[in-house]
């Protein structure tokens, strides 16, 4: 059984950093494409960053780019957000997601090539 679970979220003020995480089970995790999305109240789901099997590729959405780093430990079956310099308008519900198994060196940006999703973890960040 495929999981997926989040975890690392929380209350931060403006300016502040946050790490989530999200471990995997279930399936080969070590070649798998993995990404991470969110969804603020009343928006629709933002894809942020997505990282390739081994971490040698990632790409970011230019809302995050410089604040964040996606980043991941294929022995641990954990993949990272580390958040930095948080403003207000980063405020949402963040998902992991699972791509699928590929040994490409370039990650996926589309929320419909991610086939499993986390339950996510809610970050908040006050002004």
């Amino acid at each position: 059984q495929v999981q997926v679970v989040e975890s690392g979220g929380g209350l931060v003020q403006a300016g502040g950093s946050l790490r989530l995480s999200c471990t995997a089970s279930g399936y080969s995790f070590d070649n798998y494409r993995m990404g991470w999305f969110r969804q603020a109240p009343g928006k629709e789901r933002e894809w942020i960053a997505c990282i390739n099997w081994n971490g040698a590729a990632t790409s970011y959405a230019d809302s995050v780019k410089g604040r964040f780093t996606i980043s991941r430990d294929n022995a641990k079956n954990t993949l990272y957000l580390q958040m930095y310099d948080l403003r207000p308008e980063d405020t949402a519900m963040y998902y992991c997601a699972a791509d699928g198994p590929s040994w490409a060196d370039y990650c996926s940006t589309l929320g419909a090539d991610f086939n499993y999703w986390g339950q996510g973890t809610q970050v908040t960040v006050s002004s």
